[in-house]
């Protein structure tokens, strides 16, 4: 008896690990495309001639290099 209660116990803890890693691999590209976001808008608005394309470029790589610290 006590030992099933122990399996189920083991079991749950696992599945919520495992629904807590598939919620952060999904949530992680929308973060990243938030910031990216951001750091455009203040590209924008601390530069006298925007590009998109060079912003979001710039913006990619300086977010890359701040999650790889």
């Amino acid at each position: 008896m006590k030992i099933t209660n122990n399996i189920k116990m083991i079991l749950l803890i696992i599945l919520g690990i495992i629904v807590l890693y598939i919620f952060n691999l999904k949530n992680s590209d929308f973060n990243l495309n938030r910031s990216i976001s951001a750091c455009m808008v203040a590209q924008k608005k601390s530069s006298e001639s925007f590009d998109p394309d060079k912003a979001r470029e710039f913006c990619k790589e300086e977010i890359k290099k701040k999650i790889d610290y």
